[in-house]
């Protein structure tokens, strides 16, 4: 399901400059004239900087949830999985995007975020194990 993962590493050249005030998403406001100064996207994004990767996704499984074809995840492997958290998931050795959901009997499942995908039970029949969180999602507008 992904195209490749890639380990963060922190640098300091990531520095972007930042406009403090806030855009506006419905009637246009007067625009501030001063920069607030940079923002480092891995202070920002990353914060387990050894425990985090990214990954790009290949598919549509979770297009409701925001996430597509393409896009790029940022995924904690320090974060505890818990119920309604997006997870990175290998399932019989391939990687895959799933919402973690728990059913009434306390079972697990993976949950797919597109009603054309099945969910995954989470059983010792299908070798299950969660690689991370997925704590942020980058994609083009």
């Amino acid at each position: 399901m992904f195209s490749s993962v890639y380990q963060c590493v922190v640098s300091q050249d990531c520095r972007i400059p930042y406009v403090s005030s806030a855009v506006h998403a419905g009637f246009p406001s007067p625009a501030d004239d001063f920069l607030e100064g940079h923002l480092d996207l891995n202070e920002y994004l990353v914060s387990h900087p050894s425990a985090t990767y990214y990954v790009r996704v290949k598919g549509e499984s979770m297009i409701n949830a925001g996430i597509h074809d393409g896009d790029l995840l940022i995924v904690d492997r320090s974060l505890e999985p818990r119920e309604n958290k997006v997870v990175i998931a290998v399932v019989d050795g391939q990687l895959t995007v799933k919402r973690l959901k728990k059913l009434k009997n306390k079972r697990f499942v993976l949950v797919a975020e597109n009603p054309d995908f099945p969910f995954i039970e989470v059983n010792e029949e299908n070798n299950v194990s969660i690689w991370g969180i997925v704590t942020n999602v980058i994609h083009p507008v």
